[in-house]
């Protein structure tokens, strides 16, 4: 079963609590600390998986957990590491925070391998704690929560080109003729369930990924028919093939149906009806000329051709006119502008801390005249990051505009040069 789509839990790998001993050895009646320290938890990591095309495995397992890290042990013994968990991915799924709908990455390109959440760091075990006033430390350093995350799967297919069309105008016929692919083809609308890709290669051209977008209809946009399942696939598209059956053999106007389709790719997404498109005007072996009748042909062209969109006449059964379709396609594909779609990442899962509920406070204190932010999550953050270096601190800043600690702290009318507490430090506050 094709599948596009996939809700799923992961969570990082905790990390090992330190340990807390002391040496006991025969004559060494005060012996100093020995606690080792915490294992690293696993991280969870996303990775290419070249031979899958779908995401149908995550609609059975929903849940995926990396192992934690060992606790310390006496005699200065460090826990075990928790293993890695690598999910594998069809290239090209976007994977979002389910809640918000934010992007987190991209596999595609030349993203093939991304840790999503990385494991908690273990904890120090009491022989890090020894001074020289405290010789007999009965302290150590848990270790660091684990990471989770309900992430929405969606898979995009990787394709330059994108066949679209009514059922049964012969895309997937085309797409057969022209590349190695071998979709089911019968005489039933709807035939097709999956997007299909194929390698297009022109011997004196490079060659191009050329994808079926099954299910547009009138209304796709809106939910209607199998459209707004697969309308997706056509996002990272550079050039739109329209279909039509220029011979109406079953009973339908080609032109209509361009305008049709195009409409459906407006409501869907305007940025992706501006881009390069030709029309492919099928099953011109079935066109019979009548005295009465205008050309299909030379209608189709009068129409689009003076709004920039090439008509070219094609039979997909017989191969006539798809040499000079594929080449001006791939024409279209030198010249144009925009580059393959690659979607941004919006949300950092690397500024959570524990439980993304654990709530904060930001308060102005009128006595101190400084601003003062508490919680759970800031605790911990600064507990373990390193604020005197550059890479910690610019760590501290993202971390307070990711958590909306910036946004709360202008509503409550900071200015540049005022002062913010957290937990006994202080910061200038400038933008």
């Amino acid at each position: 079963m094709f599948a596009d789509r996939a809700k799923i839990y992961v969570r990082s790998g905790k990390g090992g609590d330190g340990h807390v001993s002391f040496r006991r050895e025969k004559y060494v009646p005060n012996g100093g600390p020995d606690g080792g320290d915490g294992g690293d938890g696993g991280s969870v990591i996303l990775e290419v998986d070249e031979g899958m095309n779908t995401l149908s495995d995550y609609r059975h397992m929903r849940k995926y957990c990396a192992k934690d890290g060992e606790n310390g042990a006496k005699r200065n013994c460090r826990g075990k590491n928790g293993t890695d968990l690598v999910l594998k991915l069809p290239e090209g799924t976007v994977v979002k925070e389910a809640e918000s709908g934010k992007i987190i990455t991209d596999m595609s390109g030349d993203n093939r391998r991304f840790v999503l959440l990385q494991g908690g760091r273990g904890g120090n075990g009491n022989q890090h704690y020894a001074t020289s006033t405290m010789q007999v430390p009965k302290y150590a350093q848990p270790g660091q929560p684990a990471k989770e995350l309900t992430l929405a799967l969606e898979l995009k297919v990787i394709a330059d080109v994108g066949l679209v069309g009514f059922p049964n105008v012969g895309k997937s016929t085309l797409l057969t003729q022209v590349s190695n692919a071998r979709p089911q083809i019968a005489n039933y609308h709807f035939t097709t369930l999956n997007p299909h890709l194929g390698v297009v290669d022109l011997t004196d051209a490079q060659s191009f990924v050329m994808a079926d977008i099954p299910g547009l209809i009138e209304g796709a946009s809106k939910g209607i028919g199998l459209g707004f399942e697969f309308l997706r696939h056509i996002e990272r598209t550079r050039v739109i093939i329209h279909i039509v059956d220029a011979a109406s053999t079953e009973g339908r106007d080609p032109v209509a149906d361009v305008y049709a389709i195009q409409k459906e790719l407006e409501v869907y997404n305007q940025q992706i009806a501006s881009r390069p498109q030709v029309i492919a005007a099928n099953k011109i072996d079935m066109i019979y000329e009548a005295e009465t009748e205008e050309n299909p042909i030379e209608r189709l062209r009068k129409e689009f051709e003076p709004k920039g969109i090439q008509v070219c006449p094609i039979s997909a059964i017989s191969g006539k006119g798809i040499r000079e379709l594929l080449y001006h396609v791939r024409h279209l594909l030198d010249t144009a502008k925009e580059k393959p779609v690659v979607f941004e990442q919006e949300f950092f899962p690397e500024y959570m801390l524990g439980d993304a509920n654990e709530p904060f406070t930001v308060s102005f204190d009128e006595d101190a005249g400084e601003y003062v932010v508490e919680g759970p999550r800031i605790e911990k953050m600064l507990g373990y990051t390193n604020i005197d270096s550059e890479k910690g601190f610019t760590f501290f800043q993202n971390f307070l505009k990711v958590n909306g600690i910036l946004d709360k702290l202008e509503e409550l009318g900071i200015q540049e040069g005022n002062t913010v507490r957290m937990y006994g430090l202080s910061f200038d506050y400038y933008k």
